[in-house]
């Protein structure tokens, strides 16, 4: 049995877990980012390397960080969340923890994951994951190998179009279905519903001490679980806009298996329905042929370091 460490590197926290060849977290911790920072980052993630490979024999690290990694996954080319910029991130943690280094996206590595333990374990050659948080991001697994891209940036599955000329995306495009189908989105429309229909929001405007401005993700989930419509609605317009960007890559891809993950997945059929309904909709003329199912990831936050863990053993 071979042993890896993987580490999760997001917004607010580092992550990481010892991963045992069967995909299994044999131990773990965490810390806080300090991602105002760039060395203090880098030092938390070489002291959590350290305190979990002491006392084992560790074959490698894998890191999988939110932002743009180059093609050799050794820069953090860029990092909308933390003050990462042309970071050669592998070089500073090898040197450090003695030990070979790989740096992947946070996207790709938790689509990996999936892909090898989770809901796509059954696929043997693609599959495509969105993962819907406060924003949009995924991961694509073509002929059985992540897909990277001529530059190591692709799979920014967030930033394909949905709306010509729509809201403006954090990336500066126009109408990305980030902004469509994310928590965010979701936020939005919930708290526009609350605004035009308040007595139909009740129930999410009771949480919200009576202010639509006030509503969050986790207050949309409860109330449309206790039957707000103001708040199932919201997830209906999110997932029906998920549902064709899915078809769009069934088109375009024709993958074994869809998946998807992230935050939002926590409400279930609440959003998984409509997307499911929306997707084998824009597929109507497919319908004698074979389409990829849509699937719950599985993993949870554990997809980080099991997917990261996974590719440093391939190095």
């Amino acid at each position: 049995m071979t042993l890896t460490i993987g580490v999760d590197v997001g917004g607010t926290k580092v992550a990481g877990g010892v991963v045992d060849d069967t995909g299994a977290v044999l131990v773990q911790t965490r810390r806080d980012t300090p991602a105002d920072d760039v060395a203090k980052t880098r030092d938390v993630i070489i002291e959590l390397v350290g305190e979990l490979a002491a006392g084992r024999t560790i074959e490698a690290v894998g890191i999988g960080a939110a932002g743009w990694i180059d093609a050799s996954r050794s820069t953090v080319l860029f990092a909308p969340n933390l003050a990462w910029r042309d970071e050669p991130l592998r070089e500073y943690v090898s040197e450090a923890v003695g030990l070979p280094v790989i740096v992947e996206n946070d996207g790709n590595v938790a689509a990996w994951a999936e892909f090898r333990y989770g809901a796509a374990r059954d696929a043997d050659d693609s599959m495509i994951m969105f993962t819907i948080g406060t924003g949009v991001g995924g991961g694509i697994v073509l002929g059985g190998d992540l897909m990277r891209g001529a530059h190591g940036i692709a799979a920014e599955l967030g930033h394909m179009l949905a709306v010509p000329d729509g809201h403006q995306c954090g990336c500066g495009r126009l109408g990305c279905i980030e902004q469509y189908a994310s928590g965010s989105a979701l936020v939005r429309f919930a708290r526009a519903g609350a605004r035009q229909e308040p007595n139909r929001a009740a129930a999410l405007l009771k949480l919200a001490g009576g202010e639509a401005e006030a509503i969050t993700g986790p207050m949309v989930t409860a109330a449309a679980q206790g039957g707000d419509p103001v708040s199932a609605e919201a997830f209906a317009q999110i997932g029906r806009w998920l549902g064709t960007s899915l078809a769009d890559m069934a088109q375009i891809l024709d993958p074994q298996t869809l998946v998807v993950g992230g935050g939002v997945i926590d409400a279930g059929d609440l959003l998984l329905g409509p997307t499911r309904r929306s997707y084998l909709d824009a597929l109507a003329q497919r319908g004698r042929l074979p389409v990829a199912e849509v699937l719950p990831a599985e993993l949870g936050n554990s997809a980080g370091v099991i997917g990261a863990a996974d590719l440093a053993r391939r190095i």
